[in-house]
């Protein structure tokens, strides 16, 4: 199974810089990739036309970057006329059967043979269970790459409950609601880093990258049990409260699953 094109319901463009411009919240990308694909479809004709499209793009849009080093990618759009599935404008799926990916900048061999880290680090029933709950392209992305986030949640829970949460559980939209409420934070935490630099657990200047840190001493606290949660959700707290507050609605969060879990058990 390959997870940047799962379904007809959501897909993953985190490869193709997807989510390394400046400005990525949701809006931007979506009038991002929605002028694109309407350009390439106006545009392209023969795979002649492809450079007009790409220099109307560049001439178009900000590519202004969050980290240098990962390439944003001009060929990256919608695939339906729903707006459900990113991906690949000049794939031979895209294209009637024509592989153009030779002029993107990975070129065909690189964009037809690579699979993301969270195929190998993600267990195969947990990438099952976000096939489950998350039907949304954007919000999807952003937890299929964070493989912190979806490791640690799902570890928690099966802690509490004894046993690994097995996919099928997830056909209970009482349970499906509560794990969607909480990979929802990806997007709605309320103490999450305003700085444009940050995505998840890492902090980008320039070419150069490093991962976030949480000063517990200051609010006089050993370091969270939840710290890889909140790394990856950009947390910055302002004081003790604060962070007292965000663990609240974490163990919550899970302490909600398990018992509801536990009635169906």
């Amino acid at each position: 199974m390959v997870l940047c094109q799962p379904d007809e319901r959501k897909s993953c463009g985190a490869c193709c810089g997807l989510y390394n411009y400046v400005d990525s919240s949701r809006g931007a990308l979506t009038e991002r990739l929605r002028a694109r694909t309407k350009r390439f479809r106006e545009l392209v004709k023969t795979p002649d036309d492809l450079k007009r499209y790409a220099d109307a793009t560049f001439a178009a849009e900000d590519f202004t970057k969050r980290y240098e080093v990962i390439y944003c990618c001009e060929y990256l759009g919608f695939l339906d006329d729903k707006e459900r599935k990113v991906g690949c404008l000049v794939h031979p799926m895209q294209m009637s059967g024509v592989d153009m990916r030779t002029v993107s900048f990975y070129g065909r061999d690189v964009c037809a043979g690579h699979l993301c880290p969270s195929h190998h680090f993600i267990p195969r029933s947990q990438q099952l269970i976000l096939l489950k709950i998350i039907d949304d392209w954007y919000l999807y992305g952003l937890c299929l790459t964070d493989i912190d986030l979806v490791v640690t949640y799902f570890r928690l829970i099966a802690n509490r409950v004894g046993q690994e949460i097995k996919p099928d559980v997830f056909d209970r939209q009482e349970l499906k609601d509560i794990a969607l409420e909480f990979f929802g934070w990806k997007t709605t935490w309320p103490y999450r880093s305003p700085s444009a630099n940050r995505l998840g657990k890492y902090y980008f200047d320039g070419s150069q990258y490093m991962i976030s840190h949480i000063d517990y001493e200051k609010y006089g606290r050993e370091i969270s049990p939840l710290n890889s949660i909140f790394l990856s959700l950009s947390s910055e707290f302002q004081n003790g409260d604060e962070l007292e507050a965000a663990e609240k609605m974490v163990w919550k969060n899970i302490d909600t699953f398990v018992s509801i879990y536990q009635d169906f058990s």
